[in-house]
């Protein structure tokens, strides 16, 4: 799981198991650098990256096809939210990198007024965990609107070391 996820994991584990209470806005979503085609914001978090003709980095395409097949059933699609859970798309305008990892990997649950709603621990499902970054940047990118619903209509093309890490983390020889 370590090639995948940036150096912000170990932290947002830890976030998630206390039960952080408090939230750390994301920042500004401008990429200002890009390392094997990933690409970090001023902070060091993961972002996405598109180009003027609407072509986005490989890292946002993966993110929404991960999403679509293990958040979207409870989240509805596109992070738009259901009666069930909420829109992620809006989540995402809140609250940074750090404490959405801590929430996926480590569950969380809001209990009270005739409501529970309970996010599961996800830190063992390796089809989650592997693709946590990219998952980030496709809803970072649908927070602001930067992406339209639906898959995107063009990506770049999947980089050499997207393929080692997924190879790596989900243990496939």
């Amino acid at each position: 799981m370590k090639p995948f996820m940036s150096g912000a994991l170990a932290l947002a584990f830890a976030l998630g198991a206390a039960g952080a209470a408090f939230a750390e806005p994301p920042g500004d979503p401008k990429a200002v650098k890009t390392v094997d085609g990933k690409s970090f914001d001023a902070k060091g978090d993961p972002t996405y990256n598109i180009k003027p003709d609407g072509t986005v980095d490989f890292y946002t395409f993966s993110g929404y096809r991960r999403y679509m097949g293990n958040c979207s059933q409870c989240h509805g699609p596109d992070g738009m939210g259901s009666s069930y859970a909420p829109a992620l798309a809006d989540s995402l305008k809140t609250i940074g990198y750090a404490e959405f990892a801590g929430i996926v990997i480590g569950g969380r649950q809001n209990v009270g007024g005739g409501n529970e709603k309970v996010m599961p621990a996800l830190g063992d499902d390796k089809n989650v965990t592997c693709y946590l970054d990219d998952i980030y940047i496709y809803l970072r990118a649908r927070s602001n609107d930067a992406v339209p619903r639906g898959r995107p209509d063009k990506h770049d093309p999947k980089p050499p070391a997207f393929e080692k890490a997924e190879t790596e983390c989900m243990g496939v020889n």
